[in-house]
C-alpha cells in the first residue's frame, strides 16, 4: 500500500472511530441516565443488570476506540475494543429483528459492520504504531 493511500485510510479510520465512539458513548450513557422503568418498557425486557453491563461495555469500548491512539499507549487495544463492540452490535441486531422485525436491523447491523471494519483495519491494514512518541503507519 502506498504512503498516500495508507494516510487516506488512516484518516478514514480515525473518522469512523470518532463517529462510532460518539454513538457508543451516547448509547452507553443513556443506559445510566434513563430511569429503570423506562428501560424495561418494550417488546423484549432484558434484566436491568444486563442493561447496565452493556452500558459499561459500550462506554469502555468507545474509550478504547479513541484513547489508545490519542495517548499512544497500548495501541493494540483499539482493534480489541472494536471487536467487542462488533459483538455487542451482533446481539443488538438479533434483538432488534426479534422485537421489531427486519426493518429495525439496518442501523445496528451497519454500525456493527463499521466496528468490524475498524477492528480488521486497525489490526491488519493500518495499525497504530508508536515510535519515539510519534505516530507512524506500520
Amino acid at each position: 500500500m502506498s504512503t498516500s493511500t495508507a494516510k487516506n485510510v488512516n484518516r478514514l479510520l480515525w473518522t469512523a472511530q470518532t463517529v462510532a465512539a460518539l454513538v457508543f458513548l451516547f448509547a452507553g450513557s443513556v443506559k445510566f441516565i434513563m430511569p429503570a422503568d423506562k428501560m424495561q418498557q418494550g417488546p423484549i425486557q432484558l434484566p436491568l443488570a444486563f442493561m447496565y453491563f452493556i452500558g459499561v461495555c459500550e462506554v469502555l469500548g468507545a474509550l478504547g476506540l479513541l484513547l489508545p491512539g490519542i495517548l499512544r499507549i497500548r495501541t493494540a487495544l483499539t482493534p480489541l475494543a472494536a471487536a467487542g463492540l462488533t459483538i455487542i452490535m451482533i446481539g443488538a441486531t438479533v434483538l432488534s429483528v426479534e422485537a421489531m422485525g427486519i426493518s429495525a436491523a439496518p442501523v445496528p447491523a451497519i454500525l456493527g459492520a463499521i466496528t468490524a471494519w475498524i477492528a480488521y483495519a486497525r489490526a491488519r491494514v493500518v495499525p497504530l504504531a508508536v515510535v519515539r512518541g510519534a505516530f507512524r503507519i506500520a
